[in-house]
Formats: C-alpha cells, sequence, structure tokens
C-alpha cells in the first residue's frame, strides 16, 4: 500500500473506509514513462435522460463512485444545473467537479442526447474499474467507453512540443 502524502492528509474522507473496486482492465503505459497516476476519460451513451438531469441523483452517484475508490475529497463539491437545451421550464444537464486529496473528478451530463461524461485523474496508481456495470446501473447507460491513462513525466523523450499555432 502506497502510503499518503501531505496533502491527502488534510482530506474530508474518514481513513477507515476501504473499499476496493473491481479489477477489469490494466491502463495504458506510455513508454518511456514513470507512473504517477491514472486518468480516465469516461463516455456514457444511451443513459435514462430524467437521471442526466437530477442535481439530487448525480451528487449521490458521484458520491457512491468517491466512496468505491476510496477517493479522498477536498472541501464542498462544485455543481452546477444547466437550463434545459429545449428551451422548456424543466432542468437540463448537470456539471460537477470534485477536488480530491488525488487530484480530481468531473461529471458533465447531456439529457438531450442521453449522454454523460467523467474524467477522474488519481496522482497514484490505481487499479482498472467497472465503469460500464457502474454506470449501466446508475444512469442506465447502455454503452460505456473507459479510457484508462497512466501519467507521470516522460523519461529520455526527446521529442520536442510545439507551441499551438
Amino acid at each position: 500500500m502506497q502510503s499518503l502524502r501531505p496533502e491527502q492528509d488534510r482530506s474530508t474522507r474518514p481513513e477507515n473506509r476501504a473499499t476496493m473496486a473491481a479489477v477489469a482492465q490494466p491502463a495504458v503505459t506510455l513508454p518511456g514513462a514513470l507512473d504517477d497516476g491514472t486518468e480516465w476519460l469516461v463516455d456514457a451513451a444511451g443513459c435514462d435522460a430524467r437521471l442526466l438531469s437530477d442535481l439530487g441523483h448525480l451528487q449521490e452517484t458521484c458520491a457512491q463512485l468517491v466512496d468505491a475508490l476510496w477517493l479522498r475529497v477536498i472541501g464542498e463539491p462544485h455543481w452546477h444545473q444547466f437550463p434545459a437545451a429545449d428551451g422548456s421550464d424543466g432542468p437540463g444537464g448537470v456539471t460537477g467537479l470534485y477536488l480530491l486529496s488525488e487530484s480530481h473528478l468531473a461529471c458533465h451530463t447531456f439529457p438531450e442526447e442521453g449522454r454523460a461524461t467523467f474524467n477522474l485523474y488519481c496522482c497514484r496508481r490505481r487499479p482498472a474499474w467497472d465503469w460500464q456495470d457502474f454506470l449501466a446501473r446508475r444512469l442506465g447507460a447502455v454503452h460505456v467507453l473507459a479510457r484508462s491513462v497512466a501519467r507521470g513525466p516522460v523519461a529520455n523523450d526527446t521529442r520536442r512540443e510545439e507551441p499551438l499555432a
């Protein structure tokens, strides 16, 4: 078990919780990289539009995700409910952002398209996780694409980054 960094010790997550998620598939390792963490880019489609515009449900979904992956939230999560895309009085999509001692979790929903996206970056190594099952249960997702990338400095990389135009 990797020890916590000092900034993780000030988190709001209780120390006595230890739920680890099932391993689904290994993270992609970049050639020459030292593994400093894992980043997931997750796209879910075919979701229940009602659930994607239900702020309380999405807050609970992200709280369950944080608990299942044993993450530590720093401060209060930030949420924004957008108006309905069709101009009606109903609620629209939701954006949520968690600052974590491990880094961050972001959630964006598009009820008019039945889609949700998640970005989770952890500055420590993480096993793969079953996003398909979790998002099917929580959002009714039919299709889930979860990409996992090992993050870290690239050693002996002779490539030069070019500035964007």
